[in-house]
């Protein structure tokens, strides 16, 4: 072995050895994979997102726009501070716009409380910021919302708001440009009463977009009057059907005479009643009814939705009334005339109506004639004219009588 260690060429073989195995222990990169870092073994690089920037400036006077929210910080340096920092967040990123002046202008994007030990790179590295004068003016609010929540036959009244008028701070060009201010309410089903919502206050200009500006209070009570569109009408009786045989139908009368009903204002004035329909046809006593009131197309409510009806009825005796003489109207004194059928110049009826009435009537409260005032000589069918009481039906028995008409003798 020390006769090896004595050898020059053993020594330089060794050394080759050791030399190849160091080499093959050297990292490298890989040339396919090109966005590879070569960071020491003790460094790191992270990206902390979302940062929020801070703006330093008077506030009282100023207003600044154009800083932008949060900006991406990539920090680079040894793991230990870079993993405390983005723990930790013990930095501040930010604007200083304390010297700055009113206006147009570009400026770094700054950080601090960082160690000095890291790189830190800001994305993105400046702002263009706009200085403008803060300015403070009242303006009033008008509140607004969509027709379309109203219930059909119902209108809403002008809303109100309260309070009615806002104070509004901003940039005074963005100030100059308001044109509306706007508080709209907005109603996720239909309404019919009268609502108080609460609505956030916008501050729009003429192209309706919104403005970025401080607006007190931004929360204001909007109220809106809504009544019905309704007006009062008379209820009709309209009659179904005929009586029973025998009945007679006295009266219809309505416990309610007058319906309230809503529908469109458009449409109302084209309503001036409602209509209550009674089948008579299955009367035959003095009955109560409860039936519905029926409207027309476009009413959307009525009230009353039912009412109560009386029905009043008689029920008619029959009897038959004989022997009531046939009078003769228009004749001429040079004629006679003679009945040829009925024989002896009476005629039968048959007569209906209220017992109490029809029991009390005799032949002596009906009369039957004829007229022959334009009837020549000859026999001739004649129509049987007859007048009776009121409140009866009648029929006659033959409703045409066969006479004779001839000159007298000289």
């Amino acid at each position: 072995m020390d006769k090896w260690m004595d050898n020059p060429w053993f020594i330089k073989v060794v050394a080759l050895v050791l030399a190849v195995l160091l080499f093959g222990s050297v990292p490298k990169n890989d040339p396919d994979k090109p966005g590879d870092v070569n960071v020491p073994s003790d460094e790191k690089v992270e990206i902390i997102e979302d940062v929020p920037v801070k703006r330093i400036y008077d506030t009282d006077t100023l207003v600044v726009s154009g800083v932008p929210e949060t900006v991406s910080v990539t920090l680079q340096g040894p793991k230990n501070l870079v993993q405390q920092a983005k723990t930790l967040r013990n930095f501040e990123v930010f604007v200083d716009l304390t010297d700055a002046e009113i206006g147009n202008q570009r400026v770094p994007i700054t950080i601090k409380d960082v160690s000095d030990r890291l790189t830190v790179t800001i994305e993105p590295g400046y702002a263009n910021v706009s200085i403008q004068e803060k300015v403070t003016k009242e303006f009033g609010v008008e509140a607004e919302f969509n027709g379309n929540i109203v219930e059909e036959g119902y209108i809403a009244e002008k809303p109100t708001v309260k309070p009615n008028k806002v104070k509004i701070t901003g940039a005074k060009d963005v100030i100059d440009r308001i044109t509306y201010v706007k508080a709209t309410v907005n109603s996720s089903g239909k309404i019919s009463d009268t609502i108080t919502r609460e609505a956030s206050v916008l501050a729009l200009d003429k192209d309706m977009n919104k403005l970025d500006v401080i607006v007190e209070p931004g929360v204001v009570e909007v109220t809106i009057p809504v009544k019905s569109s309704s007006k009062k009408v008379p209820i009709d009786i309209v009659r179904k059907g005929t009586p029973p045989s025998g009945v007679t139908i006295d009266s219809i009368t309505l416990e309610t005479k007058e319906a309230e009903i809503i529908a469109d204002p458009a449409l109302l004035e084209k309503f001036n009643q409602v209509r209550v329909e009674v089948d008579v046809s299955k009367i035959d006593e003095d009955t109560e009814l409860t039936l519905p009131v029926i409207i027309g197309e476009g009413i959307v409510q009525v009230s009353p939705e039912t009412v109560k009806v009386a029905v009043k009825v008689t029920k008619a005796s029959e009897r038959s009334i004989s022997n009531v003489p046939i009078e003769i109207d228009g004749k001429d004194d040079g004629y006679e005339v003679d009945f040829l059928d009925p024989a002896n110049g009476q005629a039968n009826l048959t007569i209906s109506g209220p017992s109490d009435i029809v029991s009390a009537l005799s032949s002596d409260d009906f009369r039957i004639l004829i007229d022959v005032s334009e009837l020549d000589e000859g026999n001739h069918e004649v129509d049987l004219i007859v007048t009776a009481p009121q409140n009866i039906t009648w029929k006659l028995a033959k409703e045409k009588a066969s006479i004779s008409v001839a000159k007298k003798d000289a």
